[in-house]
């Protein structure tokens, strides 16, 4: 996996491909993001997992790409590339086509939660399930951001019921999939940054994949890393491309 300077290579020695893939979109996260790998895999460590760690790097202005670049060469487990601008959505899907695991699990790195981790990957080899969406708002979740923050991801889940009538409860943040069935859905979408995310689930569910949302508990380590208000007026342009391609086009 190359990066612009070619930095992202971290070569396998012969190993076999992980089973597990953990693709982590990363912006300007320098603050949190060595501390955040390093506590992932401790964490992991239990589950004697074959996975790998993919950091989405996209359009940091901070010293992000040169930590991704340390970590990836300290530990075999993880790679990174970067998307070259900052775009959550794309980075998200590239991760998605790059990773090399049976199973993707998408996370955050101010969460990097292996108690969803470990949930989802049960759900998915148990059989009958497509993919897994940790969610905020189900009842049982215990959502512990600011409520700003909770009240915009109730009034973004009313709008795609509303807009595209989706039926879940949330499509950001934690998801878990059997990557050859979710691949191709990623790589129909039609819309980027943010509102990729909701894309993506919305898709699998037209496309009567089987889904299923588990509660979670989200507690970030950090304040966003782009201003909630600044990206209300993209999401809502990306809302209305994506309610024209889906109502119109199917």
């Amino acid at each position: 996996m190359s990066s612009g300077n070619n930095g992202g290579t971290n070569g396998s020695g012969g190993k076999p491909s992980p089973r597990i893939s953990i693709v982590i979109p990363v912006y300007n996260e320098e603050a949190i993001l060595h501390a955040a790998v390093v506590d992932l895999r401790e964490r992991l460590k239990p589950l004697e997992w074959n996975y790998e760690i993919v950091l989405a790097e996209n359009g940091s202005r901070d010293a992000t790409v040169e930590i991704a670049e340390e970590l990836a060469g300290k530990y075999h487990e993880v790679r990174y590339f970067s998307f070259g601008q900052p775009n959550y959505g794309g980075a998200l899907r590239r991760g998605i086509e790059e990773a090399r695991g049976e199973i993707v699990l998408c996370d955050e790195i101010d969460l990097c939660d292996t108690d969803f981790h470990q949930r989802a990957v049960d759900f998915l080899t148990g059989g009958g399930v497509d993919m897994v969406i940790g969610s905020k708002l189900l009842q049982g979740s215990a959502d512990e951001r600011p409520m700003a923050r909770h009240a915009a991801s109730i009034f973004y889940n009313g709008l795609l019921r509303a807009t595209l009538g989706f039926q879940g409860t949330d499509t950001h943040g934690l998801k878990a999939f059997v990557r050859a069935k979710l691949l191709p859905i990623a790589r129909a979408c039609v819309v980027e940054k943010d509102v990729f995310a909701s894309e993506f689930v919305i898709r699998a569910y037209r496309a009567g994949l089987v889904v299923r949302e588990i509660p979670v508990r989200v507690k970030e380590k950090r304040p966003p890393s782009i201003n909630l208000a600044k990206r209300v007026p993209n999401v809502l342009k990306s809302l209305a491309k994506l309610t024209w391609a889906i109502r119109v086009r199917g």
